[in-house]
């Protein structure tokens, strides 16, 4: 997520430097990288408060003096009438609904509301879903603009087993299988609850009445859900992590405060549904504890001025938890929210004598796997361990974090198939995995431990010009392990497609294999592969389709070969993601060298044209045709 510091600092009265509150943020905790004026934050699952302006100020409210108490509407609300009935208590149990009209859609912005959008870069979509978009991204709280002329009839909220059709509101259509949380109007699906609403009641440039649905759904509802439908959503991004369930009523007034800002109000009325009291947590105040956890002295004075700050209410020795930190339930938990303010730098550190223990073979083996997969042009992944189906002696956990992934896995091979079919969604023609991990099974009622590899592989064997035209396939891979490793046995299986969600052929080749049932011999191997000296920066994977294209060039004058290939294949520009020689010729008869190389394009936020396409290659041809002896047959 974005944050402008303009935006932070505007509301803090110190005035901090951006790199003063960058290091502070680092200090609580906060993940991010400085981006010009902005930090992208990088939040972990279970801070889902921080994932606004005001949730961040409060944090860092331990170093500043910051505000973030903005204006509200504060006259009473007449009484919406709404048909709603809400069938799922224990997914939503606080829900609100505020209906708004205005006489004149403003023709701009003022002032914060303006620059969220100026200094942020994002994109405008009609007046009710902007502001819904800032109050999230003020206040981390969610909510959905409908257009109230348009919502005539009954609303449901329903959890369904269905499978049918849902087109959301930004076009795109997509399949609701098995259980799914949906508001239905009438019995038609018009929101995939917490995640994204559909076309035929979303607001337009000209909706002048909205009705605001403000919800909290428990995280484990939401869990998944953009994933498993490929969604990008940032209400289900903030649900997933959990979201201020007693704001609903601060958040409607500012909402409208917005609203008045910017336009007259002819009428408004509100209601709220509470369907389950918000439990609030009591710990004892016990600093002797805090100090013991640590490893430091503080007072308790000190101690309860730093809960304090960070909206902690003290009450007869108990500590009462603020409703949007649903992460601190223990002394631990308190104990780590005074680490970070303190810093965990600056807490004296003490000598830990562990004995030396002699590296088991086994992990000596492990990587020595490991090295040789790397080699072949294998690349590593972690999946998560947790899966939805089960068999006999499979593992159930207690509180998973996603109640649709109840069971430890008991194979790696599955989720290597997940992640083939994700690659293979997003166009590569190249794929060789392998994850290396522990599968937990139970008989007994003992738990057993196996420690597994598992290697999973399709498509072409490599993008070079000697493995261009091959095909992974059983032969294949057996041979390069057999040639490595002779003595080991690798018992690969062709995996059938019949039953996969996909349309392409190629085999896929597979196998797993338990780590103890290696020999010593592995050890023998000996690697290419190094660690980097740099490690590359994660980008994300575009889902947005690429463009190809050959370039085969005659070589006349074989001393300047070498400076072609090292134009093309350092040749740099956003949208080329890889290049590679895929054709290599020579004609004796003629003395020449014909090259072959292939350029993938493709843009991270839209349909790449075949003019940007052309601009790139066009750059290409005038640099290589000014190296003497080197032409491009066939170009005119």
């Amino acid at each position: 997520m974005k944050i402008a510091y303009d935006h932070l600092v505007d509301r803090i009265k110190e005035k901090p430097t951006i790199e003063e509150v960058s290091d502070n943020l680092l200090q609580l905790g906060h993940e991010h990288e400085v981006e010009g004026n902005v930090f992208n934050m990088e939040f972990t699952p279970n801070r889902g408060d921080c994932l606004s302006i005001n949730g961040l100020l409060r944090d860092l409210s331990v170093f500043y003096t910051c505000d973030i108490n903005q204006k509200i509407y504060s006259e009473e609300l007449n009484s919406l009438q709404i048909d709603f009935k809400n069938l799922t208590p224990d997914i939503c149990p606080q829900i609100s609904f505020l209906k708004l009209e205005i006489d004149k859609i403003p023709d701009k912005y003022n002032g914060y509301l303006n620059d969220y959008f100026l200094d942020l870069g994002v994109n405008k979509n009609n007046f009710f879903t902007d502001i819904s978009n800032y109050i999230s991204y003020e206040t981390g709280q969610p909510t959905h603009c409908y257009d109230a002329d348009k919502m005539n009839g009954r609303l449901v909220l329903q959890e369904l087993d269905i499978n049918q059709e849902f087109e959301t509101l930004l076009n795109k259509k997509i399949n609701l299988k098995n259980k799914n949380s949906v508001f239905l109007l009438d019995d038609k699906v018009i929101n995939l609850a917490g995640v994204i609403g559909g076309k035929s009641t979303s607001c337009s440039s000209e909706t002048k009445t909205v009705l605001v649905e403000c919800a909290f759904f428990k995280p484990e509802a939401i869990i998944g859900k953009s994933v498993k439908y490929d969604i990008q959503s940032e209400a289900s991004h903030k649900f997933e992590r959990f979201v201020d369930p007693a704001c609903h009523d601060r958040v409607i007034r500012r909402f409208i405060n917005i609203v008045s800002e910017h336009a007259n109000i002819k009428d408004i009325s509100a209601i709220s549904y509470e369907f389950e009291q918000n439990k609030v947590i009591k710990i004892p105040v016990n600093v002797n504890k805090i100090n013991q956890i640590i490893g430091i002295n503080i007072s308790e004075e000190q101690y309860l001025n730093y809960l304090s700050k960070l909206g902690f209410l003290i009450n007869n020795d108990l500590i009462l938890v603020p409703s949007y930190r649903s992460d601190i339930e223990t002394q631990n938990d308190l104990a780590e929210e005074v680490a970070r303010i303190i810093g965990y730098d600056n807490i004296s550190k003490n000598d830990l004598n562990i004995p030396k223990g002699k590296i088991s073979n086994n992990y000596a083996i492990e990587n020595k796997l490991r090295y040789f997969l790397l080699d072949e042009g294998f690349y590593e992944v972690i999946n998560a361990p947790f899966v939805s189906g089960s068999i006999d002696n499979s593992i159930k956990v207690d509180n998973p974090l996603d109640s649709n992934k109840t069971y430890l896995r008991t194979n790696i091979t599955d989720s290597l198939l997940d992640n083939l079919l994700f690659n293979e969604r997003r166009q590569k023609d190249s794929i060789k995995l392998f994850e290396i991990s522990d599968i937990y099974t139970s008989k007994n009622n003992e738990i057993i431990k196996t420690r597994k590899i598992a290697i999973i592989a399709s498509g072409r064997v490599g993008h070079n010009h000697e493995d261009f035209s091959k095909k992974i396939n059983q032969k294949h891979l057996t041979e390069i392990f057999q040639k490595a490793l002779p003595n080991e046995n690798f018992d690969f299986q062709i995996l059938s497609r019949d039953s996969l969600d996909t349309k392409i052929k190629n085999e896929i080749v597979c196998c797993e294999l338990d780590i103890d049932n290696f020999s010593p011999e592995v050890l023998n191997y000996k690697q290419t592969v190094k660690s980097p000296d740099n490690y590359n920066q994660y980008s994300p994977i575009s889902d947005l389709p690429y463009s190809i294209r050959d370039l085969s060039f005659s070589i006349k004058d074989f001393s300047k070969r070498e400076s072609l290939e090292d134009y093309i294949l350092g040749f740099k520009d956003e949208f080329l993601k890889k290049v590679y020689i895929f054709d290599y010729f020579y004609n004796e008869k003629n003395s020449e060298i014909k090259i072959g190389f292939r350029f993938v394009f493709q843009s991270p936020s839209s349909t790449i044209t075949e003019r940007e396409v052309n601009d790139i290659i066009g750059v290409i041809i005038n640099h290589t045709q000014k190296i003497k002896g080197i032409s491009i047959p066939g170009l005119n």
